[in-house]
């Protein structure tokens, strides 16, 4: 679940008091892991994935509450009330500009009011960040100032980056410079102390890193030479999925493909200060689409669809040689569903990354590997991930005979409910053979399509708009999954004792708990 799918009364969630909340109830509820999704600002079509910063944090999830509590905004200001009216605020955009506006405002109190130690913080956070933080604030400096539309359609001094003229656009705007990375400092000061958080309750925070990088990011703008650009800074060719029997003309994403030639010769920094990058505000990373490290389709960028592409070679273990050799060893996941080539599979063997299992791919018909009891140790399973149905969405879809073929395997009565198959799905999760396993908040809450996340390759359809109700995650939820963990040695403690073991919950306060009695999912 990702933080802006977080109940909250300024219609999106955010960093502030429910995401604590979310953590104490993981906690109550046997977990490990909290996974969300990028957290980068989110750009073109609302999409994490489409952002326009690799290392930015996204503004809207700045908690405006914390702001006050910080004596940055007051509570009585009238575009907090605003912002607080959530029924009128269902957009992307109209929430940005009110956040804009009210994060401009707690930067001027910052200016004229702040410690000496808070100045500090702030500078020593712009110093020590400087590799991405000084291009971001420009390019969205920029970026405000042509009304956001896509740096390729600045003015050529500016979309080519001619140096003395950045400098005079530098000089003249210096203080909307510095608004944009204070909202990054305010947004990492509050995402670092949810982070240490979650952590002391003992939640760890999976994140997730897209392969590709949006055009229309201050990544790209900055570093056109890494990308497949013409001398014009305009892409050559672009990322996408060929034809299959689920999309005739292909998927065509648009993202600039990477110029692997160039990124080898500055020995793969840019992808290590990434992935550094990424281990410091994680405790585990799903890198996205693996297979593209492999092999990438790339498709011209006048094309209309992706159907006429060709497939390149990607960097394969030369890339990630290098991330271990500067790194060590990181905690990463590789996002490796679809077609996958003998190369591709032997890539992720010699990367020793755990791979996917997603229960919605399962049921076919054949052995396939995605049946928990085909699952590697080595492997994080799911029912189904932010770009699938729901698992209620996804067994509405089905005739009688697919759901006797899962019902079957399951081992549940032949005519229960579809409630019933979405909790046997949960328990077949938790009972797999994968190392780790993943559920879905959606699914928990037994919710249906019209709570799916997204639907890829689409805009609009209310992707990426989902919030939980507030109260949604119960204690009888807790419990449930509580007893799941236990069941199948999935307790933190259990699996270093290797045996269940009584674990109770607080049911009051702290200090005073009570025995839990067996509890079916």
């Amino acid at each position: 679940m990702h933080i802006s799918s977080l109940s909250n009364p300024y219609g999106i969630g955010t960093l502030g008091a429910e995401a604590y909340s979310f953590v104490d109830f993981l906690k109550k509820a046997g977990q490990t892991y909290w996974q969300i999704l990028p957290i980068g600002p989110t750009g073109y079509g609302d999409s994490p994935y489409q952002s326009y910063s690799a290392f930015a944090g996204n503004p809207l999830l700045i908690d405006p509450d914390m702001l006050v509590s910080d004596g940055l905004i007051s509570e009585d200001d009238s575009d907090l009330h605003l912002l607080s009216v959530k029924d009128e605020f269902t957009s992307y955009e109209s929430l940005f500009a009110f956040k804009k506006l009210l994060l401009s405002k707690a930067y001027a109190k910052f200016h004229t009011s702040a410690s000496s130690r808070s100045k500090y913080d702030f500078s020593d956070f712009c110093s020590k960040n400087a590799s991405w933080l000084d291009d971001y604030a420009l390019f969205m400096s920029l970026k405000e100032s042509y009304h956001y539309e896509m740096w390729l359609d600045w003015a050529d001094c500016y979309r080519l980056r001619d140096k003395a003229a950045l400098e005079e656009y530098s000089s003249h705007h210096k203080a909307d410079i510095e608004c944009w990375k204070f909202i990054q400092y305010k947004f990492f000061c509050q995402y670092n102390a949810l982070k240490s958080y979650a952590n002391k309750q003992g939640i760890l925070i999976y994140g997730d890193m897209p392969i590709y990088i949006s055009m229309d990011s201050a990544d790209i703008w900055a570093n056109p030479k890494l990308f497949m650009l013409d001398s014009d800074c305009r892409p050559t060719k672009v990322a996408g999925c060929p034809p299959d029997v689920f999309s005739p003309t292909g998927q065509l994403w648009g993202n600039p493909l990477y110029n692997w030639d160039e990124m080898e010769k500055i020995g793969y920094s840019w992808w290590i200060e990434r992935v550094r990058y990424s281990s410091t505000l994680f405790d585990l990373t799903r890198i996205d689409h693996f297979r593209g490290f492999d092999s990438f389709y790339a498709i011209p960028a006048e094309n209309s669809d992706a159907v006429n592409g060709e497939w390149l070679e990607g960097p394969g273990m030369k890339l990630f040689g290098a991330i271990n050799k500067a790194l060590g060893s990181v905690s990463l996941v590789a996002e490796d569903l679809g077609f996958l080539t003998d190369s591709v599979k032997q890539l992720l063997k010699d990367a020793g990354y755990p791979g996917m299992n997603v229960l919605e791919f399962a049921f076919g018909g054949d052995d396939s590997g995605y049946l928990p009891h085909n699952h590697s140790k080595n492997s994080v399973v799911y029912i189904g991930t932010h770009d699938n149905q729901t698992a209620m969405g996804w067994l509405n879809t089905m005739d009688s005979h697919e759901k006797a073929r899962i019902r079957q395997y399951l081992g549940l009565k032949k005519h229960c409910s579809d409630e019933k198959i979405v909790k046997g799905l949960i328990r077949a999760a938790y009972a797999s053979h994968s190392d780790t396993a993943v559920i879905q908040a959606q699914d928990i809450l037994l919710l249906d399509d019209s709570a799916r996340m997204n639907i890829p390759s689409t805009i609009g359809n209310g992707n990426w708009m989902w919030r939980a109700e507030k109260g949604a995650f119960t204690d009888k939820h807790a419990k449930k999954l509580r007893k799941l963990a236990q069941t199948y040695y999935r307790l933190p403690a259990e699996k270093k004792k290797g045996k269940p073991v009584k674990i109770s919950l607080a049911k009051k306060s702290v200090g005073e708990t009570k025995e839990e009695s067996v509890v079916d999912i």
